[in-house]
């Protein structure tokens, strides 16, 4: 960091506090000193040729002169293999263990003294020096892992590794959690460690919140996910290939994956991008969903400052007759900014607000950071010293609490990789809910010690209990926000039986899905920042977190009316669809942009509440197979490679194609349409697919088509459900599915499925039944080219 960064830094926080992290950094970095060895020489090692193999339930054991593999085809097609002795578990990412073994599946001499594993769906391949390839049944290469490299510590320590793979020449690489200058990652370096940027972002800036060590890799040949299931800090580096012209040669896509230290590991699922996406959460867990109030519009301000303030929010809304859901308070409704605490003077009755605003349907969310201010008195501070033996803190290798400097002050940091731990913080959100507060929103959950200079998380020597096998921050650090998720969500469960938690998180790993979603985090106001939002929902989607969102307008600057407009439109068709801005951002509520923004705003919110019947639906698809609510245009049709490189437009569901104006003073936009007939949903002019179009998108809306013969459930103007049906192209059909709401409990559901067909110069529509076909209960209304 330069001088420059420096200052900024220390003006940000203020000058006592910038003084305070500034000690808080120079301690974590003297403990390091002193827990971390230097790596001093190290010795470099290779596989070597291969010397022998065992068979095992679904593979086997291959030998090397210096290492050895464990390959394993799991039922349902996932591949799994781990160098020197790793095994699928223990992990964070897989949940709640790893499948098992596929019988049909076993190992096999291969040519050349390799070995084979070949299954119904995938074939691996080990060559006698150590490369692992996965091959579709057919034979055609899919990802090529070449052999590792390891550096080990002559003095003893992790080893530090290295693992080389090759993809076609023609794939795209996409995923490693949320990434800004996505959905499509083109070549360069990717780290992972999650980290706040400490300031508003752009596409430019790497890391964010949430890193995954999640290729997923798109190709004519086929689309493969592959997750190396090693939390430490690491760096992916990607180079798209280039196909060689007439008979030359083509020059493979590359991955390298560098590693501090860790297990070895990786899983591999194949398949179409639906399939890999459901085998991917058969994995880590189904997305969790979310309460139907949580699928609304949410507003949320850093600084409502009092109940006033956020009553006049509140009726701000319904004397404009704009929908809200939900109203978010960020930290500034906390006393001193102490967790699980009130300002009573700023929020007298904050129990009695909530019950007001949830009688004229509006709910109350809560932040909530993980840092406790380390101070005798405070309430939660002295319960948590009581847990176990050690307290629930985490500490240093001496024993020691870790400090840090946050918004309370000097904080210490729960250690949610303590099952022990988790359950102490979850019974906490007891008071939350006693508050009235209805979910919650986790902060500066990397977690986050402010520092002038270096990362701003801890010390990379602190201790963790790593659920008993120990280890320190360098393994923690990625996973922390995900077990403060876990800890969040089970005690809400707990606490609240009867209902869904709500619960989204700003920092997270492999498997967050199962505890809630997330958010952009601190977007930079700005025309860069809007396309940002995007990326980053697709992105974390094609990772399997099929729930997030931008904050509406960016977090930090003042957008100009357009921005916040366009911003707004593209928020209302994703799935957290919230507005939100820093203390000093100014206001993010509609009418503060004029009436013409109000009314085009409106506009928005009406079609979003409209679509909510088909948003619950997306929420249970989303948990019962994986597929993310937000999508990419290439989504059904990964072959096409035009639709490939479209990264300005989404599919929202397998029914909507949603194109958002990215750019300033734009009222057209071009978009690449899959195949089939499309309709403007405001025009209900007809398109023809696989050819790029020019749409109107005017300040009142953005350009959204809906597929021919789809069957979508909206409500109707007084409220009601309804089946909107876009005619079929002639001699086609369609269809659609439809998951009715049933609460905010944990209710069964049922998957309807409905054809639309044309019969006699009429678009007929039935519900399919396990006993032929019956007649929809709901309304049906036909829409599309005069239909």
């Amino acid at each position: 960091m330069n001088g420059r960064e420096l200052v900024r830094s220390v003006k940000m926080v203020g000058s006592a506090r910038g003084l305070r992290s500034v000690r808080s950094a120079w301690r974590g970095r003297r403990a390091d000193a002193g827990a971390l060895a230097p790596r001093g020489p190290e010795r470099a090692r290779v596989p070597g040729p291969v010397t022998g193999a065992e068979p095992l339930p679904g593979g086997g054991t291959v030998r090397f002169a210096r290492a050895e593999l464990q390959v394993c085809v799991m039922v349902g097609g996932a591949v799994f293999w781990g160098w020197d002795g790793a095994g699928p578990l223990p992990s964070y990412g897989l949940a709640p263990a790893a499948p098992e073994p596929d019988p049909r599946a076993g190992l096999e001499p291969d040519t050349d003294g390799g070995w084979r594993v070949v299954s119904e769906r995938v074939t691996v391949a080990v060559s006698r020096h150590g490369a692992v390839e996965v091959r579709t049944p057919g034979g055609v290469v899919l990802r090529r892992e070449l052999p590792p490299r390891w550096w080990e510590p002559v003095a003893g320590g992790a080893a530090r590794w290295v693992q080389r793979s090759e993809v076609a020449a023609d794939a795209r690489f996409f995923g490693l959690g949320g990434r800004a200058s996505g959905p499509r990652l083109r070549g360069g370096t990717y780290r992972l460690w999650n980290t706040d940027p400490g300031g508003g972002f752009g596409p430019g800036d790497d890391p964010l919140y949430v890193t995954m060590p999640v290729q997923l890799v798109v190709a004519d040949a086929g689309t493969h996910l592959a997750f190396h299931d090693n939390s430490w800090d690491g760096r992916v580096t990607l180079a798209e290939g280039e196909e060689g012209a007439g008979s030359g040669h083509g020059r493979p896509g590359t991955a390298e994956l560098r590693m501090e230290g860790g297990p070895l590991r990786c899983w591999v699922v194949t398949g179409t991008p639906a399939r890999v996406l459901h085998g991917w959460t058969a994995l880590t867990g189904a997305p969790a969903v979310p309460p139907s109030w949580a699928l609304g519009p949410q507003h949320a301000r850093w600084g409502f400052g009092s109940e006033r303030e956020v009553r006049r929010i509140v009726a701000g809304y319904r004397e404009r007759d704009l929908p809200l859901s939900a109203v978010h308070l960020d930290i500034d409704h906390f006393d001193a900014h102490r967790v699980f605490t009130v300002d009573r003077a700023r929020f007298p009755d904050l129990p009695g607000l909530a019950a007001e605003l949830r009688a004229r349907g509006v709910r109350l969310v809560s932040i909530v950071d993980p840092a406790v201010k380390a101070e005798r008195g405070d309430a939660v501070y002295e319960s948590g010293a009581r847990v176990g033996a050690a307290g629930a803190f985490v500490r240093d290798a001496r024993g020691r609490e870790v400090r840090g400097e946050v918004w309370p002050g000097e904080c210490g940091y729960p250690d949610f990789t303590d099952p022990a731990v988790r359950e102490w913080w979850g019974g906490l959100y007891e008071e939350r809910l006693a508050q009235g507060f209805s979910g919650v929103w986790h902060d500066m959950n990397e977690p986050v010690s402010f520092a002038p200079f270096g990362d701003p998380t801890l010390p990379r020597s602190a201790v963790h209990r790593l659920e008993g096998r120990g280890g320190d921050h360098r393994e923690a650090h990625n996973v922390y926000g995900l077990a403060m998720a876990r800890a969040g969500y089970e005690g809400l469960a707990r606490l609240r039986p009867d209902e869904r938690p709500f619960l989204f998180s700003r920092s997270g790993w492999a498997g967050m899905q199962r505890y809630g979603g997330t958010w952009s985090g601190d977007v930079s106001t700005g025309w860069p920042g809007l396309r940002a939002s995007l990326s980053l929902v697709l992105g974390l989607g094609l990772c399997g977190v099929p729930y997030s969102g931008p904050d509406v307008g960016g977090f930090d600057g003042s957008p100009s009316a357009e921005l916040y407009l366009r911003w707004f439109q593209l928020g209302a068709y994703l799935p957290l669809f919230r507005t939100h801005a820093a203390i000093d951002a100014g206001r993010r509520e509609p009418w503060e942009f004029g009436p013409e923004v109000l009314a085009h705003a409106r506009a928005a919110l009406v079609e979003r509440e409209r679509l909510r019947p088909y948003f619950v639906t997306l929420a249970r698809l989303a948990r019962l197979t994986g597929a993310p609510y937000a999508r990419p245009v290439w989504w059904g049709a990964p072959e096409d490679r035009a639709l490939r490189d479209c990264e300005d437009a989404f599919l929202l569901g397998d029914a909507l194609l949603v194109a958002p104006v990215l750019e300033r003073g734009a009222d057209r936009r071009a978009v690449r349409l899959p195949a089939g007939r499309w309709y403007d949903t405001v025009t209900e002019r007809a398109y023809g697919g696989r050819a790029q179009v020019l749409l109107d998108a005017p300040a009142s809306r953005i350009p959204v088509l809906a597929r021919a013969g789809a069957v979508i459930p909206v409500r109707d103007r007084d409220g009601r459900p309804e089946l909107e049906v876009w005619a079929p192209a002639a001699g086609r059909t369609g269809g659609g599915l439809v998951v009715r709401d049933p609460g905010d409990g944990w209710e069964a559901v049922e998957v309807e499925r409905y054809t639309s067909r044309w019969v006699d110069g009429e678009v007929r529509v039935e519900r399919v039944t396990d006993g032929g076909t019956a007649e929809p209960e709901w309304p049906v209304r036909v829409r599309g080219a005069g239909a």
